[in-house]
């Protein structure tokens, strides 16, 4: 599904329109960025948590030529899946 399939199912569930559905799905977007940006955990209960970590620096090889290289740490989002969603997809 992509973006334009969400914002299909939201104005079919709430019968809204599409620029509604599409404001509403952008500002969730837009809030969960937002609180990772400044390193807060996001929960939606029953579907999940977001949250960032810090991944540490480590060698990697090129593929194509073999040689090694040095990849650098970097923080970077993580999503836990909740047993709800978990249940869901069994």
């Amino acid at each position: 599904m992509t973006k334009e399939g969400l914002i299909d199912a939201i104005v079919s569930a709430i019968n809204c329109t599409k620029k509604d559905a599409t404001i509403a799905l952008e500002t969730i977007i837009d809030t969960i960025t937002k609180s990772l940006k400044k390193r807060e955990d996001v929960t939606l209960t029953g579907f999940g948590t977001f949250t960032v970590k810090k991944r540490a620096a480590r060698q990697g090889v090129n593929p194509k030529t073999g040689e090694k290289i040095s990849i650098p740490a970097m923080t970077v989002p993580k999503f836990k899946p909740g047993k709800a969603l978990k249940d869901a997809v069994k």
